[in-house]
């Protein structure tokens, strides 16, 4: 292993770590928002598509994440994601009314 893969390999897991703090978030009206999915690809728009028919689209929206650190986003120019939910409460797995 080369050294730029060892620097490589410890910034994905400082990204990882960064990435795994951020779980929810309160937008401007007040509407809480729970982090779902992580990443990019055929697998975000799987996972897109199913939180969408289960929760709706006005209950669901993407922002894009900084792929920096991730080599293959990296190098295929491929962004990467999070998808959000409105009021659910993931870890406990109980939606909020």
């Amino acid at each position: 292993m080369t050294h730029h893969e060892v620097e490589q390999g410890k910034t994905v897991r400082q990204r990882m770590a960064e990435e795994e703090r951020i779980w929810e978030k309160v937008d401007e009206n007040g509407n809480r928002w729970t982090k779902v999915y992580f990443g990019g690809g055929a697998h975000l728009r799987n996972w897109l598509s199913q939180f969408v028919e289960l929760k709706g689209e006005e209950n669901v929206k993407v922002e894009e994440a900084d792929s920096r650190g991730f080599q293959c986003y990296e190098e295929s120019g491929e962004n990467m994601y999070r998808i959000w939910v409105k009021g659910t409460d993931v870890a406990e797995g109980n939606e909020q009314i």
